[in-house]
């Protein structure tokens, strides 16, 4: 891709991450779950945004997962129990400019099967 071409797309990325997270924010109660997804791997965290600090995390590459739906599931599993054991059971999701759809909905559907409301 030329230059010009790679500017337009990240800067496009960027306004669509910006037009979600607009519209949500995390708090001690209710914290944001924000998720990455790289070519590799999938992450995940639990933000309290008023403080700024991550309440929970799980890394699919310490996990040694790869970012597919089966292994989103597996995470997502990982993940509850954290969050669990952090006595959180709320929270808002928060899809970082993603599509919602293949990894990032399986993901997001496996935490609400594991007793976490979105």
């Amino acid at each position: 891709m030329t230059d010009k071409v790679l500017k337009r797309k990240q800067l496009l990325k960027v306004k669509r991450k910006l037009r979600t997270r607009g519209k949500i924010f995390g708090r001690a109660t209710k914290p944001r779950v924000s998720v990455f997804k790289s070519n590799k791997y999938f992450y995940a965290q639990a933000i309290n945004d008023e403080l700024g600090v991550t309440l929970a995390n799980v890394d699919g590459k310490k996990l040694g997962l790869g970012n597919n739906k089966e292994h989103a599931k597996q995470i997502a599993n990982e993940f509850a129990a954290t969050l669990k054991k952090a006595k959180i059971t709320e929270v808002v999701f928060d899809r970082n400019g993603y599509l919602y759809h293949g990894v990032v909905a399986a993901f997001a559907d496996t935490l609400r099967e594991n007793g976490i409301k979105l």
